[in-house]
């Protein structure tokens, strides 16, 4: 027994030396880590002193064709400066007007003396007020805004020692879509007689192959049917759908009319890719001469869309890849977005020296 005894205690005297050696070694490792990390930090707090790394901080406010903003900057290096900041376009309105079609025709019409005459949509219009009493303008009003905004990380190289110029290069991150046109609230007549009118064509291209009615309404629990008349049929099917011409689809060569969608509405939306690089350059100097924290600077460069931007409609059509021959004001514009594969970028930017 007494053996057993002296066997339990050297044991437990031999495990409580083996934890001790452990808790020893252990509070050393933990010390050393410590110091190991104060060191470290120590070490890169006094690099960047050093280097004048992140040691300055700037505020700015920008105004120029990216719409206006806010960045802050700070130098990374004597000739290297890191901006982060962010971008907002004003909602300004323009209007864009589109012209009604029907069958192919132009809503107005004039004879070689300049007199207007009588044309397809006269007669279709006058039949449709006469059935729901909307009247159709013989061109809608779309009303096109810009939508962008961007965040923005640029890096400014000053390659000169009198530090006024500067490359820059970056990028720009954002919404795909960076402006959209919709009809306005005048157009709204128009754009439900049309969708109405189309409504009335389909349903006679159905009844001549069907025999079914224009339109079955029930009101009262009475079934009431609306029906036209041979000739008025015969007109409605002679003359074609109506829409608003925009031009000819590249793919088969035929007019494309855009039509309201099944809530009376015409929507365009102008996209281009979400990361959009940039590069440029600046010159910048102090904005008062008595005051070093002012500056002022000149910047001037190209944003990469990314390819040609499309336009697409609400029937999903992409005016500036699918369709050609656009003409008039609308054409003007698909022309000078299809054309641009870039954004030209100009801006002002007043700048304080916070520390």
């Amino acid at each position: 027994m007494k053996k057993i005894v002296l066997a339990i205690t050297a044991a437990l005297a031999v495990n409580l030396a083996y934890a001790q050696n452990n808790t020893d070694a252990s509070s050393k490792k933990n010390v050393f880590a410590t110091e190991s990390k104060k060191f470290t930090l120590s070490t890169v707090t006094d690099w960047m002193k050093d280097k004048g790394v992140f040691q300055n901080l700037d505020v700015s406010v920008t105004a120029g064709t990216t719409g206006i903003g806010i960045d802050v900057a700070s130098r990374v290096h004597e000739d290297v400066q890191l901006r982060l900041g962010y971008e907002y376009m004003p909602r300004f309105k323009k209007s864009i007007y589109f012209p009604v079609e029907v069958g192919g025709e132009p809503a107005e019409l004039y004879d070689a003396n300049g007199n207007r005459i009588e044309s397809k949509f006269d007669r279709l219009s006058k039949m449709l007020t006469t059935f729901t009493g909307y009247s159709v303008d013989t061109e809608i009003e779309m009303i096109g805004k810009p939508t962008m905004n961007n965040l923005k990380f640029l890096v400014d190289v000053f390659p000169f020692k009198n530090k006024h110029w500067h490359v820059t290069g970056g990028f720009y991150w954002g919404p795909s879509q960076f402006a959209s046109a919709v009809n306005s609230t005048e157009a709204m007549t128009s754009l439900l007689g049309v969708g109405i009118y189309n409504s009335f064509y389909e349903r006679v291209l159905n009844e001549s192959e069907t025999g079914e009615p224009v339109m079955s309404l029930t009101i009262g629990g009475q079934p009431f049917n609306l029906e036209l008349n041979p000739d008025q049929q015969e007109t409605i099917l002679k003359n074609g759908r109506m829409g608003f011409r925009v031009g000819d689809r590249k793919d088969t060569g035929e007019p494309y009319l855009m039509e309201p969608d099944e809530n009376g509405m015409v929507t365009v939306r102008a996209k281009s890719n979400s990361f959009k690089p940039y590069l440029g350059f600046g010159y910048g100097g102090k904005l008062l001469k008595s005051r070093d924290d002012w500056q002022v600077s000149f910047d001037a460069g190209m944003m990469f869309w990314g390819g040609t931007p499309s336009l697409i409609t609400h029937d999903g059509t992409n005016l500036t890849k699918d369709v050609e021959n656009i003409s008039g004001k609308v054409g003007d514009w698909v022309d000078l977005l299809g054309g641009f594969k870039v954004y030209p970028v100009l801006s002002v930017r007043f700048t304080k020296t916070i520390f």
